[in-house]
């Protein structure tokens, strides 16, 4: 399996409804369902809201497999620079199949 390669790694998982989870992949199989250790999830508020972005601990948690869009590795260095609470930008919105 493709994803092999990222275990033990950090990887960021973009899932069907458009939330962003990162964490360290420590499972998967050939359904795609993932265990990810230490995993947060990353919401990303618009320019215009007052509220700042965030990361929600999620602890160890499972994704589903048929919910999983896009997975990939973090550049842990470039990562540990950015300041999550002062990143904005548009809702990536959900992914549909035709």
């Amino acid at each position: 399996m493709a994803l092999n390669v990222y275990l033990n790694k950090k990887v960021s998982v973009l899932t069907l409804d458009g939330r962003t989870m990162v964490g360290t992949l420590l499972s998967c199989d050939q359904s795609m369902n993932l265990v990810l250790q230490q995993a947060v999830e990353r919401i990303i508020r618009p320019a215009d809201d007052d509220v700042p972005s965030e990361e929600v601990p999620l602890g160890l948690y499972i994704i589903r497999g048929d919910s999983v869009a896009v997975v990939g590795m973090v550049n842990e260095e470039i990562d540990g620079q950015i300041n999550w609470e002062k990143v904005h930008g548009e809702a990536i919105g959900t992914t549909r199949h035709l």
